[in-house]
């Protein structure tokens, strides 16, 4: 199979890698260095307690690579617009479009890019961690679960499934991938954006009566939301999950709550701003989500503003 990562980050690195053992891969990032780096060297993943190297193919510039089987998007989801216009050419009318990015509703930003019957949704339990240039640490292995929003009328789902286990991962398919990507959202639009907007770990969120109020809340308008979209929770077994989390990770630090510590955009707006979205849909009043939301965005404007 032919495929193109965009993002050669913890992420793209550990999927780029690995699918290059049986496939003809393509790692796409507009950092020179990093491409220049591995294309010397090659990609270095830390894993089972010794560093493989693998030999992707890294480009800066994808211009005369041609259509794809795959595109496969890996960067932060406040860039996929952009990193796929970007690379328009590598979408051809046979390419499908994969993400396995955090949040929900990335499917709306892939629509603009490729048909439903082209696009591939999904979660990984995998994770990494970037440790230098070319540099990668994979952290856990885990399923890497995928579906679409239409019928498979191709027989794409067995092709991909069976090209990716055969590189080491473990490939699930599903027929309401939705379910599964908002079973993982929960967590995220209620413990990662509170811990975000009051810059604390993790644990604070269970231990305080109050974080957790406002916790059990963001849960709950979520529930209804999905609710409303056809999809069925149940609430008290989400809040013993993240209250849980919140407790076995003490000094955990989110993804939110990094990127507004050190000045960058946040991806609430697939995060939190998902939920939202959905709820305008559907008509479910969500007023928490939305002062997460705007919450979020200030303090990104007000992090810009300081370092002017």
């Amino acid at each position: 199979m032919k495929i193109a990562v965009i993002g050669a980050g913890a992420m793209g690195s550990i999927y780029g890698g690995h699918l290059s053992l049986h496939n003809e891969v393509y790692l796409v990032d507009t950092n020179a260095s990093v491409v220049e780096q591995i294309n010397a060297n090659g990609l270095q993943i830390d894993e089972d307690g010794t560093t493989n190297v693998y030999h992707p193919k890294a480009v800066s510039d994808a211009s005369d690579l041609g259509p794809m089987d795959l595109v496969i998007l890996f960067v932060k989801s406040i860039y996929s617009k952009v990193a796929l216009a970007g690379n328009r050419n590598l979408i051809g009318p046979d390419t499908r479009l994969l993400t396995l990015q955090n949040g929900a509703g990335h499917e709306d930003i892939l629509g603009e890019f490729a048909p439903q019957d082209r696009i591939v949704i999904g979660t990984t339990e995998d994770n990494g961690a970037v440790l230098g240039m070319g540099h990668v640490r994979r952290g856990g292995e885990g399923r890497t679960n995928v579906g679409m929003l239409v019928e498979d009328a191709d027989g794409f789902l067995p092709k991909l499934k069976e090209a990716f286990d055969a590189c080491g991962f473990q490939v699930r398919i599903h027929d309401n991938i939705q379910q599964l990507i908002w079973d993982k959202l929960f967590t995220n639009v209620s413990l990662s954006a509170v811990t975000g907007i009051l810059q604390v770990d993790m644990g604070f969120i269970a231990a305080d009566e109050y974080a957790w109020a406002m916790t059990r809340t963001l849960i709950h308008e979520a529930v209804l939301t999905a609710a409303a979209a056809g999809l069925t929770f149940d609430e008290e077994a989400l809040v013993e999950k993240v209250r849980k989390t919140s407790q076995n990770s003490p000094n955990g630090c989110t993804s939110i709550r990094a990127d507004l510590r050190d000045g960058r955009k946040t991806e609430v707006d697939t995060i939190s701003g998902a939920v939202v979205r959905a709820a305008h849909k559907y008509g479910v009043a969500v007023p928490s989500h939305e002062f997460v939301v705007n919450m979020v965005h200030a303090m990104e404007d007000k992090n810009k503003g300081e370092k002017a």
